[in-house]
């Protein structure tokens, strides 16, 4: 069973005397099923679990309402030998956003309060929307990503006690050995290839190879393509697909930039808006979007036709490319490659692990660009992600301490092969420990 940060997050659920049925989102395959069944067959003595694809026939439970004896009724009508006692049963709703009518009903177990609920689900396009409005104010949401970077080196055999010393060097700007450099980068290159999906790493951790691995990520890339079918409506599946499709096109441009009209000469950024959105909210992919202006607060300062659309688990783009791009990343380890999209890529997506939305910076005389832009309480950071180590003249002006046009500007972050450092202006970090950002901003303040 691997480690997961939801773990924790569980127990401590639990503890709670007050605690609302529980949501846990997110997309295909990322380890919720897993995770929530592990932690109730530890901390309750009667576990009701029921998925509502694989077993239809309870999605009638609600048929006679919503009041939680009817329901418990209904449920043991239909399988008899389930032990559903007061005080000591967690019920477990899997596949949600195949029952919505489950969700109008956690007001009636948060108001009851004899039984404890977690519902889990991929959740996606109009069931995303009907789920969210139907439970406000009686449950509680927690959003579940593919492993971060973290989990896999727990899932490695190491344990926080290493976390604590890569973030003690963070701390102190103190450069790392030059065998915990070499060991990190080895153990983070492993990571861009296998990504977070919790069976590719067990695979690969269990097998200390990469067989298979690939064909499993191959695998989820057409299930992605399988749930767009499914749950996407009318016009906008086709589009929703068309988005899917291109994602690692337009990461392999200069500028990253998804551009609708390249998709069709008669395309339009307003008929997309709807696939980017449905994509995002289902778990699949991670956007970006450019900044009107280099100032806090970020929210609403961004504009929504320009954007950089990233894969949300950076496994699953490499999986797309073509067979002699997979012969040379897994191989060759020539990550650099591909116009630096792959570091980007990972980068946005240990950013969003940690909570942060994704802007970038591109002004129309192209003088100051910049990857991404995270905040701490008092400043913006400039972000860049080099795929190798280079000058950095948009990082330069930005922080420039004689320069007073950006004044929420003070420092920034380059992202790149180098070890720990800082020049007056802008810290250096090596790629893997982006994962511990947060924590060391909000040290920084």
């Amino acid at each position: 069973m691997l480690k997961r940060k939801i773990d924790n997050f569980l127990i401590e659920w639990k503890k709670r005397p007050e605690r609302k049925p529980l949501i846990v989102k997110g997309a295909r395959q990322v380890g919720k099923t897993m995770s929530i069944r592990h932690f109730a067959q530890q901390h309750y003595k009667h576990v009701v679990e029921i998925n509502f694809l694989l077993q239809s026939q309870f999605q009638g439970i609600f048929e006679d309402g919503y009041e939680v004896d009817s329901i418990i009724k209904n449920i043991s009508l239909l399988n008899p030998r389930l032990d559903i006692k007061p005080g000591e049963t967690l019920l477990f709703f899997d596949e949600l956003q195949a029952c919505p009518d489950c969700a109008t009903s956690l007001k009636s177990f948060k108001q009851d309060g004899r039984y404890d609920v977690i519902c889990s689900g991929s959740l996606m396009g109009v069931y995303y929307q009907q789920i969210e409005s139907n439970s406000v104010g009686f449950k509680e949401d927690y959003l579940m990503h593919s492993m971060d970077f973290e989990e896999f080196l727990w899932a490695n055999g190491y344990d926080n006690r290493l976390i604590d010393d890569l973030y003690h060097h963070m701390a102190n700007v103190k450069p790392l050995s030059s065998i915990m450099m070499h060991r990190m980068t080895e153990l983070f290159r492993n990571y861009m290839v296998i990504g977070g999906m919790p069976e590719v790493v067990n695979t690969f951790v269990t097998q200390n190879n990469f067989n298979n691995t690939l064909s499993l990520q191959r695998q989820l890339l057409l299930d992605y393509e399988e749930d767009i079918t499914k749950y996407a409506l009318g016009m906008e599946k086709g589009k929703v697909l068309s988005v899917y499709r291109h994602i690692s096109t337009f990461l392999a441009q200069e500028n990253k930039r998804f551009q609708i009209t390249k998709l069709s000469p008669t395309a339009r950024n307003r008929a997309y808006i709807g696939a980017i959105e449905w994509l995002n909210n289902a778990g699949i992919i991670n956007v970006c979007y450019c900044l009107h202006e280099l100032a806090l607060p970020l929210r609403g300062n961004y504009d929504s036709k320009l954007y950089k659309v990233y894969y949300r688990d950076s496994g699953l783009l490499i999986a797309s490319l073509d067979e002699e791009a997979q012969d040379d990343l897994r191989r060759n380890r020539n990550f650099s490659t591909y116009k630096g999209a792959i570091y980007e890529n990972i980068v946005a997506d240990m950013l969003v692990k940690q909570g942060y939305d994704l802007y970038y910076y591109r002004n129309d005389r192209s003088s100051i660009e910049m990857d991404f832009f995270v905040r701490s309480a008092n400043h913006l950071w400039p972000v860049e992600v080099k795929a190798s180590n280079t000058a950095s003249a948009s990082l330069k002006k930005l922080t420039d301490p004689s320069s007073k046009a950006h004044p929420d500007i003070k420092n920034g972050i380059k992202l790149c092969a180098s070890n720990i450092g800082f020049n007056g202006q802008f810290y250096t970090f090596p790629y893997f420990l982006t994962f511990l950002l947060k924590r060391w901003l909000r040290e920084q303040e």
